[in-house]
């Protein structure tokens, strides 16, 4: 599958790429980024990992993750994207920033393009969001893209809040 790039005002939605690493492996390895996430900071390996699956998931799954850059400056900024694996509770649409680029929006404009590809290019019906109940900037990002809270159930043995949007309601 060719993976499509996205563009917003600031932002490049685009594929990983080998150089990508060293700043996923940071950002993953960031205690407050990690907090909400796995629970734990990554070594580089178990980031590296990570990466090979997101990469993969174009292949196997369709889509996947892009890598967010700053249009400007091609700065690594995080990752906007979907998973939706089979066992999965639903077609996700998640987002990861490095801590550096909290509070600008960024997460909300890249989350705001791919819900647009979701529901126009590919013709999703219904798109949720996992977050974890104490990560409140998440949930204002979801709110912001006009996802309401579904419910509450347990995702490998972890809490978690399922937000959600139709496409009739986008």
């Amino acid at each position: 599958m060719d993976i499509p790039i996205l563009e917003t005002k600031r932002l490049r939605l685009r594929p990983f790429c080998a150089d990508d690493f060293d700043d996923y492996a940071a950002m993953r390895a960031d205690p407050e980024v990690a907090r909400f996430l796995s629970g734990e900071a990554w070594p580089p390996e178990r980031a590296w990992r990570h990466l090979a699956y997101v990469v993969g998931q174009w292949k196997l799954e369709d889509p996947g993750m892009w890598a967010v850059e700053h249009r400007e400056t091609a700065a690594f900024l995080g990752m906007v994207g979907f998973t939706g694996p089979t066992h999965w509770p639903g077609f996700e649409l998640a987002w990861t920033l490095a801590r550096r680029w909290w509070g600008h929006g960024y997460a909300t404009e890249g989350a705001s393009a791919a819900l647009t590809y979701a529901f126009e290019v590919l013709e999703r019906d219904r798109v949720i969001s996992l977050i974890d109940p104490g990560n409140h900037r998440s949930i204002r990002v979801a709110e912001r893209l006009g996802e309401t809270l579904q419910g509450r159930f347990e995702h490998f043995g972890k809490e978690m809040l399922c937000y959600g949007i139709d496409r009739l309601c986008a």
